[in-house]
């Protein structure tokens, strides 16, 4: 019996403003007299979400992020001794609320959701305060659990475990949503749950569970 779904945040319900994009890099670079190529970003974060390392135990580590974001900045030409310093200025534009924009088909999901008596909650990995990122996008859910303050990252068991508890609901009976395989998908289903994939890129046409837009997953839900 379904009652609740969970949902990851980042490229599920909102996604990165232009704040955090190339142009962005390309500013902060600057403040740090470093002269960052915005037509390098694309190529640089991918190189350095291959060689992004998880935490062994899955920990919040706020140096990871760190790490992430110096190698991008690195990518983007700026192989200079402020690669660093420049990485911790945009690792800290993270975790302001207004450089993310919600989806246009977040607040109207939740709100078809709500209305069938079903209860909702946050699971995301960063560094950010996730109940204050709820409270500024007028995300209606029951409980936001971070990373940041968990102290673990998806796809640990403990975050999604948390997150059930505080809804008092069986894993069997709730629904995991996410754009990440891995973090998302693998680790609710380890736990016995249902987990939808969001594949707004249509990366994974073959995902049985999945869908390419928040708008379609009522009907994945067997609710329309």
């Amino acid at each position: 019996m379904l009652r609740a779904v969970l949902f990851d945040v980042d490229f599920t319900l909102s996604r990165p403003g232009p704040e955090l994009g190339p142009e962005a890099y390309r500013r902060v670079g600057e403040a740090h007299g470093l002269s960052l190529d915005p037509t390098r970003y694309e190529d640089a974060r991918l190189a350095a979400l291959d060689d992004l390392k998880r935490h062994p135990e899955l920990a919040h580590d706020e140096e990871i992020w760190i790490a992430f974001t110096e190698d991008i900045v690195r990518g983007m030409g700026g192989d200079a001794e402020t690669a660093r310093a420049c990485a911790v200025d945009m690792v800290r534009r993270w975790e302001v609320h207004d450089h993310f924009h919600l989806y246009e088909d977040a607040l109207p999901v939740l709100a078809d959701l709500r209305t069938r008596g079903l209860k909702l909650g946050l699971i995301s990995n960063g560094q950010r305060d996730l109940v204050e990122f709820a409270r500024h996008h007028e995300l209606d859910v029951d409980v936001a659990v971070g990373s940041m303050s968990h102290g673990r990252t998806k796809p640990h068991a403990s975050i999604f475990q948390a997150a059930l508890l505080a809804l008092d609901v069986a894993a069997q009976d709730a629904v995991m949503v996410g754009d990440s395989y891995a973090d998302d998908i693998e680790g609710a289903r380890a736990l016995g749950m249902r987990a939808i994939l969001i594949d707004r890129e249509r990366l994974f046409p073959d995902e049985a569970d999945r869908i390419e837009g928040l708008g379609e997953l009522s009907a994945a839900l067997g609710l329309s």
